[in-house]
């Protein structure tokens, strides 16, 4: 016995332009039937959340499925699956297109040579999948828009969900990100991680799906965005701090990747506040709130004091 669910979307042109567009949704589960032999023209990740079966690859070789895994369906590429008989699997399957995939794959979200991928947990995938279900009611007028972005979330869960990689980021990224702004080289960072250049040029391509240059200077640019819109330092203080010691250079190189110069980027998004910005980040349970505070004196016709009242103020007086 196996129970199926499913829908099939046919997206607009203008749908496909928004980078990725959801061409289905199913779940399903129990002693399913063999998919396959058989190609596609499109991407499917189909997420194995109990159970386990077997992937036959197109030139024979056939590997284990446990769950939790993931199975990467990719246009052009024949596969053939299915769970494995008398016990069956629970599946979720998201059917997916649009030229953004091409950009996932290159940062290594998508694994066109890795059709079955061990997972940590599939809760995160399978949540994701879930509300996608929920959008595909008959009659919702978002559902292209809405679905087309939970695949762009289901990727990023996807890839959190990997048991290869740690869910927070792998401790060289974390200690990269640390020392981004120190002024040191490539081969430097490597050097204080016991690695050689070319194994931390593979762990944060693993990692972070680039290169290890190209990881740090994201992170460089934006602490250098964050000093020039919340302080008035001088671009060349912003440079030291952001790990450049030659100003000009820095303005060259943040103008060629920002499309701006650090003093057109400064008048855009300057926000100077007295005390400086909290380094607290705010919690999406409980947010800072500007309330109404009640007197007898000067009330509106609402019956409320026009004084605003801003809560956790306190908080960010601690954190500045």
């Amino acid at each position: 016995m196996y129970h199926t669910w499913m829908r099939f979307f046919t997206p607009t042109p203008a749908h496909h332009r928004l980078g990725l567009a959801c061409l289905g949704v199913g779940l399903q589960y129990g002693e399913l039937p063999t998919v396959g032999p058989r190609t596609l023209d499109h991407h499917v990740a189909v997420v194995i959340s109990a159970g386990g079966g077997w992937y036959l690859a197109p030139d024979g070789r056939r590997t284990t499925v446990t769950a939790p895994a993931l199975l990467w369906l990719t246009p052009g590429v024949p596969h053939h699956y299915a769970p494995d008989p008398g016990a069956g699997w629970d599946e979720g399957f998201v059917d997916f297109t649009g030229p953004a995939t091409a950009t996932y794959t290159e940062l290594g979200y998508i694994e066109p040579e890795r059709p079955v991928v061990a997972l940590s947990d599939a809760s995160g995938p399978r949540a994701v999948i879930g509300r996608m279900a929920r959008a595909a009611r008959r009659g919702n007028p978002l559902l292209e828009v809405e679905t087309g972005a939970a695949v762009h979330e289901l990727l990023v869960a996807l890839r959190r969900a990997r048991a290869d990689l740690a869910p927070d980021g792998d401790p060289v990224l974390q200690g990269l990100a640390r020392d981004a702004c120190l002024p040191l080289t490539v081969a430097d960072h490597a050097a204080r991680h016991g690695m050689t250049p070319a194994a931390l040029r593979a762990a944060v391509r693993r990692g972070a799906g680039c290169s290890p240059k190209d990881y740090l200077l994201g992170i460089r640019l934006g602490r250098a965005k964050e000093l020039l819109a919340a302080t008035e330092l001088p671009v060349a203080a912003v440079a030291r701090r952001a790990g450049y010691d030659d100003p000009a250079y820095f303005s060259r190189l943040f103008t060629r990747r920002v499309g701006m110069p650090p003093v057109r980027f400064r008048a855009q998004q300057g926000r100077t506040v007295p005390g400086g910005w909290s380094d607290q980040v705010p919690d999406p349970a409980d947010p800072p709130i500007i309330g109404w505070a009640h007197s007898t004196e000067g009330r509106s016709s609402t019956g409320r004091t026009p004084r605003r009242v801003v809560a956790h103020d306190h908080q960010q007086q601690r954190n500045r």
